[in-house]
């Protein structure tokens, strides 16, 4: 297993470079790059915009200023950001744990919400609740997260507080009155991570059902039921794991949709993380931000697929060998 994640993670550094070059070239090629935005600000005299140019190294060819910023990222140096001067890896390492916070609860609430729902829906299969259950994962799956955000803000927070009912709160990470104790972090944590955690329990219980259905249906599941094994090991001994299989695949090729539909989720809670941080770097045009905020997301991404496939690896020993 270690090899197999040696592995994995040396395929990553081409992967990153990739991104990061493409990146690059799209912030300093299309028109309002770097160089422009200084040499057009109205605050500075062209001698003093000139000037600014050339202590930023923004005079020289772009490939030349990726190659220095490849080198300084190489030991962690992100650059400095163009909106305040304060360094890159400063501002994401301060809202890193609120993003991995929010998407991990949000992860961790599909799978205990989707798995179950998949399972049942699969054993009443053709009942009352497995037509419920798949109207509800089609509506999931179909609506948009913020419009899901939006009803939620609507339903547990406007209306449960013009009835009198206790609501839930729709800004930001603690509230001053709460004392940013446990407590008032979980009722701030619930609506965001719901909001992002509905999709992916659409598509999710969705598929464990049609795999579990597959797999009920195959011969070692019937071998095991004339065996006369009780029927609650026979689906949870036999068919469960081979049927979860495929979702931990999913669920890999899911995460990068949860860290981009937190950008969305994130500026409509008003949650301190890399999502809204990176909105405010493209409104601000921070460009060195946004660099550096798209690197901690294609870090993220790939660290989560890596994850992914240790998992399936341990579950089915022969994809360590391929």
């Amino acid at each position: 297993m270690a090899a197999f994640a040696v592995r994995r993670l040396l395929q990553m550094i081409p992967l990153l470079i990739g991104v990061s070059f493409i990146t690059f070239a799209i912030i300093n090629l299309m028109p309002g790059s770097p160089a422009d935005i200084v040499r057009n600000d109205p605050k500075l005299k062209p001698a003093a915009r000139e000037m600014k140019v050339k202590q930023l190294g923004l005079d020289k060819p772009w490939p030349e200023r990726y190659v220095t910023w490849l080198g300084n990222a190489a030991t962690g140096d992100l650059g400095v950001s163009m909106y305040n001067r304060v360094p890159v890896a400063d501002r994401i390492s301060a809202v890193l744990p609120n993003t991995l916070l929010l998407t991990t609860s949000a992860l961790a609430l599909a799978l205990l919400a989707a798995v179950p729902l998949g399972i049942t829906s699969a054993l009443k299969h053709r009942t009352w609740f497995d037509r419920f259950a798949n109207i509800g994962a089609v509506a999931m799956y179909s609506l948009p997260s913020f419009i899901l955000a939006f009803v939620l803000v609507l339903i547990f927070s406007l209306k449960f507080n013009s009835w009198g009912w206790p609501s839930l709160p729709v800004g930001g990470m603690t509230d001053a009155r709460g004392g940013g104790g446990f407590t008032d972090r979980l009722q701030h944590l619930i609506l965001p991570t719901v909001s992002l955690a509905l999709l992916s329990i659409g598509g999710w219980s969705a598929y464990i059902r049609s795999t579990m259905l597959e797999t009920l249906q195959m011969d070692y599941v019937r071998t095991a039921r004339s065996k006369g094994l009780r029927e609650k090991a026979v689906i949870y001994s036999h068919a469960l794991r081979n049927a979860v299989l495929p979702l931990v695949t999913l669920v890999g090729l899911s995460l990068p949709g949860l860290f981009g539909g937190s950008v969305i989720i994130e500026s409509i809670f008003a949650w301190p993380g890399i999502g809204r941080l990176t909105l405010e770097a493209v409104s601000r045009r921070d460009y060195t931000l946004i660099m550096g905020t798209t690197m901690m997301f294609a870090v993220l991404t790939m660290l989560s697929n890596l994850a992914a496939d240790l998992a399936a690896g341990i579950l089915d020993p022969r994809i360590r060998q391929e």
